[in-house]
Formats: structure tokens, sequence, C-alpha cells
């Protein structure tokens, strides 16, 4: 039974993409638990403001029938909803990848309802991130951010993502008080160029700037 749930987890996305017609997504990643009134509410009104001109943006170069660019998140709150909204707002359709918890992790509004999704499985999950990804914008998170943003550097730094996607970590005094990556270079854990991989940004204007400048689709 199992494994006709996994193989379940894999098809039915596969199939709702394909009728769908989704290619490309631009998937943002961050904390259940930032709020649009709490202390990081800064960060919810860029991750709105963000996934908004994005979405515009692509509506004004391909057409808002293309969906060429489709914001994509793990479907929760905080920022992933507000993702979510800012790409509902520029009436563009939206993905959101849930996963069943027993706690804290509910389906917010702003999702395309053909585009709702609840995984068992969070590696079926991660999968579908990053099959379809053409970019990835990590914000300030917790263990589950933390999770998802090395699984993406180490699928591109050991080339088992066979695209040169743009990776922003949004956030600079966050993920470098976060995480040491000087320490990392300096004890040979990586090579100074994997740091390349990741583009660190404070403003929606310079994050949408990057983006706009190095996206492709597949």
């Amino acid at each position: 039974m199992k494994y006709l749930k996994i193989l379940a987890e894999y098809i039915e996305p596969f199939y709702r993409f394909k009728k769908e017609k989704i290619e490309n997504s631009i998937v943002f990643f961050g904390s259940a638990r930032i709020k649009k009134d709490g202390p990081l509410a800064k960060y919810y009104l860029d991750a709105y403001n963000l996934s908004h001109r994005l979405t515009k943006w692509s509506h004004d170069q391909f057409g808002i029938h293309a969906r060429k660019f489709v914001i994509c998140t793990g479907g929760g709150t905080g920022i992933m909803e507000a993702a979510n909204k800012g790409a509902f707002d520029a009436n563009g359709i939206t993905i959101g990848l849930n996963i069943k918890l027993p706690y804290e992790q509910q389906a917010n509004l702003f999702i395309t309802p053909t585009l709702a999704f609840d995984f068992h499985y969070f590696f079926i999950r991660k999968f579908w991130f990053a099959k379809l990804a053409v970019a990835i914008i990590i914000f300030p998170g917790g263990f589950g951010t933390l999770d998802e943003l090395t699984e993406v550097l180490t699928l591109i730094q050991s080339n088992k993502i066979d695209k040169n996607i743009p990776i922003i970590m949004y956030g600079t005094s966050y993920w470098k008080e976060l995480i040491n990556f000087d320490t990392l270079v300096k004890n040979g854990m990586v090579n100074e160029s994997d740091l390349d991989i990741i583009y660190f940004a404070d403003e929606v204007e310079v994050a949408f700037n990057y983006l706009t400048s190095n996206l492709h689709s597949s």
C-alpha cells in the first residue's frame, strides 16, 4: 500500500501539471511562522511584492495565458502564503505543494485549486520542487527551510539538477549569521567556487533584477 501511495504522489502532479501546461516554476521557500504583522513582517511583505512583480513581469513578457513562470511554494502560511498571495493578486495561477503535518502546516487560500497538492512524503514533494524550478528564492526559515536549502544546493553542486538555475538567499544578515559559509570554505568542506551558486539579496528590486536577468525556461 505504501508503494502505491508513493507512486500516486508522483503520478497525480505529473498529469495535473501537464494538463495545466506548466513547465517552469519559480520556487519560494521560507518559514511558515513569519507573519505580515510580526517582527519579521518585512520578509512577508517582500515575498509578496517579489512574487507579485515576477508574475506581472511574466504576463507582460509572455502573455497572461502563457503560464511561462509560475510561482510555487510549500503551500503553507507565512512566506509561502505571501508568495502565493502575491501571484494571486497579480492575476496569476500559483502552485502549493503542501505537506501533511500534525501541526502548523495548513494550506493557504491563495493557491490555484487545480494546483493545490497535499503530500505525505517529503521526498516526493522535494522532487516536484526541483523538477519544475527555474529559480529558487530562500527567505529566512527554520529546520524545514534549511532542509530545502541544503537539498537544492547539494543537487546543483553534484550536477543532479542539470540546469544552472539562479538561487537567491534573501536576508543576508540572517543567513550569514546562521551559516558561516567562510568556515565551510576554510575547512575544505566546499570549494570557494561552490558559493557562486548563491546570490544574496535584501531588497525586492535587487532580487527582481537578478532573477529576470538570469531566468531561462526549460
